[in-house]
Formats: C-alpha cells, sequence, structure tokens
C-alpha cells in the first residue's frame, strides 16, 4: 500500500476497536515491533519488551479478565452520559458501544501485543516527589504510539488499551513474564471491521498550550 506522511498518520490515527478475526502477516507484525523500537528511551536502554500473542487459548483467558474490567469501566462511565451535552453523549455512546464489541470479542482479535518494562532498567527521575509517577512511561509509551503509527501506516486498525493492567499477576502468569517485569499496554491489532482509521477529534493548541507561564496565551 501506498506510504502515507508523518502528519497524516499522527492526525488520522484513531482508536480502532471493531476489528476483523483475519489473520494479519507475520511480516507486518514485525514492521510493527520495528516501528516500536525506534522509539526513544533513557540512556537508549530500550528498558520495554513485547509478548505477541495470538495463541486461541491465551487469548481467550485474556478475553476472560478484560471482560469484566471493561464492564466495571464501563458501567462507571455510562452513569455520566445523562450530564454530557447531547453532542458529546452520542460520541461517547459510539466509543461504548464499540469498545463493548472488542471486549465481547477480544479473543477473536488477530493479534495482542502485551508491552512490558523492567523499571530496574529505567532512571524514574520522579519516583520521590509527592504525587503518581509517570516519567517512567517515557521509556515506554513512545514504543506504543510508535506502533499504533505504523498499524495506520499499514492498514490496521489497533487501539492502546490498559484495563488488563490491573490484572498483571495473571496476566504474567499466563504469558510467562518474569518476575522483574510487568506490564504497561496492551494494543489489539486486526484489519478493520469498519470505518477504520480517519480524522480525529482533539482541543485546539490554544488551549492546550501556553507561552512563557501558566495561562498565557500562545500567539
Amino acid at each position: 500500500m501506498d506510504e502515507i506522511g508523518l502528519f497524516e498518520a499522527m492526525s488520522t490515527t484513531r482508536a480502532v476497536r471493531r476489528l476483523r478475526a483475519d489473520p494479519v502477516p507475520a511480516a507486518a507484525i514485525r514492521r510493527i515491533i520495528e516501528a516500536a523500537t525506534w522509539a526513544p528511551t533513557g540512556g537508549n536502554a530500550q528498558p520495554w519488551r513485547v509478548v505477541v500473542v495470538s495463541n486461541t487459548e491465551k487469548k481467550r483467558r485474556l478475553r476472560e479478565l478484560y471482560l469484566p474490567a471493561w464492564e466495571s469501566y464501563a458501567s462507571a462511565h455510562r452513569a455520566l452520559l445523562d450530564r454530557m451535552p447531547p453532542v458529546v453523549r452520542a460520541t461517547q455512546e459510539r466509543m461504548l458501544a464499540a469498545a463493548d464489541r472488542l471486549a465481547r470479542h477480544f479473543h477473536e482479535v488477530p493479534v495482542i501485543l502485551v508491552f512490558c518494562f523492567n523499571p530496574t532498567l529505567m532512571a524514574i527521575t520522579d519516583a520521590g516527589l509527592d504525587r503518581p509517577s509517570v516519567v517512567g512511561g517515557a521509556s515506554i509509551y513512545p514504543a506504543v504510539q510508535n506502533a499504533l503509527l505504523a498499524c495506520r501506516a499499514l492498514g490496521l486498525g489497533c487501539t492502546l488499551t490498559t484495563l488488563l493492567c490491573a490484572y498483571e499477576p495473571a496476566v504474567k502468569e499466563l504469558l510467562r513474564i518474569p518476575g522483574d517485569w510487568y506490564t504497561a499496554a496492551h494494543v489489539p491489532v486486526g484489519f478493520p471491521a469498519g470505518r477504520g482509521h480517519g480524522p480525529l477529534s482533539r482541543r485546539s493548541v490554544g488551549q492546550m498550550a501556553f507561552r512563557d507561564s501558566w495561562g498565557e496565551p500562545l500567539p
């Protein structure tokens, strides 16, 4: 397929949750992971690894963990719908419907990429602050984003999920992940069952950035 430009890829990589069960070529998966390896990491340590899950029984077990986690999350989210403006509510209802389908058919997705990390290989500079630590993610999630962009370039659907991280002990046992490695993200990958990727809806630059001081408009 034709290559797409970087800015087009970034501005059209949606969370594609409706995926077909058709197999994804092994060469495409290797290309996606190669793209992930190009991501920056602290000290070029690359403290992440990925388990490519395609085994039917293992995917079925992941679905058994994922479905109740999603149903619990979705129930709380649906309780907020009545407070939303009609346009926002309609968008959220479509998202929930697609996510419901993904959860029910999680085991039918061709491939699930399980991104793992080892904190002993990371310089987590905010570990001592009185707030949740996020710096370690700087050496993990750029690789995940590269994988998502590669999926977009190859015409594959994908979405970043983290619900299974709450069930990490069970996931580690299932996938035989070593004790000093942990889970950071799970990315279902497959050919889109619907429209797939397309233009994104995001806040404007003026809403997201300031000049020199917080709250000062960016020209």
